[in-house]
């Protein structure tokens, strides 16, 4: 096995075929409304990251509903995850988060996923959700955007929060029984190889249970598509970013499961995305290479447990 896969880790957990279901709620993000930031990160478009999603207009109940049907109708799906994916889904009145998640224990949906950032976690909402898990039998994951562990870039991309809310968060998701599964940028231009295998220790050593790895891409109107514009960054090449992602899943921890390789992003800004080519071209190619070269996930994973000690 090359690396642990999420689409085997469903069928072995649920025993039948899953598919998430997006989920889009109206809220924004601290770093957008004036508590932190008012421009977001350097990356993030007006639209965040739910380019795909319906409309927040529409209730969870009823996005569960059409999402459910089509998916399930055209990929065969029996089961579902909720995906609350767009923005900071933990950032809003305890009430309303409570409503929402309440909505989302309906027939059929075996887990529910949050997509947030690190400073946005408090443990009201955790010991809610851990209520969750064991009244209605549904597993939670908290899908953290951690994108770098280099404090320096965290500021130049102006995510407005550093390593040690991560560290923080993960901490307390954990303590609740809950799952985290970290979004990381393994390409960023203003890292280098060293952060990235910094990057699975860090992962590891904090009991993080699945990762989400990002491909870095440039939309048009934001702080990264001017620095861009202006010449100032440049995307790493793709063959950097399949050894980089190689070399993350060699230090990864062999039992974190792995959401993703490689991202997408809204054609119709993209300055800059995937290098031109189709992500599952580029999925395929890093799993080629892998075979090739004889590399897997965790190859690498020998450096906790006091290992200047064995």
């Amino acid at each position: 096995m090359l690396y642990n896969r999420f689409s085997d880790y469903l069928k072995e957990k649920y025993k039948a075929k899953v598919y998430k279901l997006p989920v889009n709620i109206p809220v924004t993000c601290p770093n957008r409304d004036g508590k932190i930031g008012t421009d977001g990160c350097l990356f993030c478009g007006e639209e965040g990251a739910g380019f795909e999603n319906l409309s927040n207009q529409i209730s969870v109940k009823e996005q569960i509903n059409i999402n459910s049907k089509y998916i399930g109708a055209n990929y065969k799906a029996e089961k579902f995850i909720v995906y609350f994916q767009n923005f900071t889904n933990t950032y809003l009145p305890i009430n309303k988060f409570k409503e929402y998640i309440y909505d989302s224990c309906v027939p059929n949906v075996v887990s529910i996923y949050i997509s947030t950032r690190p400073d946005c976690v408090s443990d009201e909402q955790l010991s809610f959700l851990q209520s969750i898990k064991n009244e209605y039998g549904i597993d939670i994951v908290i899908e953290l955007g951690l994108q770098t562990v280099n404090y320096h870039t965290l500021n130049m991309i102006k995510r407005g929060h550093t390593l040690a809310e991560f560290i923080d968060a993960s901490l307390n998701i954990n303590k609740h029984d809950l799952d985290v599964c970290a979004h990381y940028i393994v390409d960023l231009p203003m890292d280098n190889m060293e952060d990235v295998v910094e990057g699975a220790k860090i992962i590891s050593a904090l009991g993080v249970k699945q990762v989400k790895c990002h491909s870095m891409y440039i939309l048009e109107g934001t702080g990264l598509g001017d620095l861009y514009n202006k010449g100032v960054i440049e995307p790493v090449s793709l063959e950097e970013y399949i050894d980089r992602t190689i070399s993350f899943l060699e230090y990864l921890s062999p039992d974190i499961i792995i959401q993703r390789l490689i991202g997408r992003a809204p054609k119709e800004r993209s300055l800059f995305c995937n290098w031109g080519t189709s992500w599952w071209k580029i999925h395929d190619m890093i799993e080629e290479k892998m075979t090739m070269e004889k590399k897997r996930q965790g190859l690498k994973f020998d450096y906790l447990n006091g290992s200047a000690c064995r």
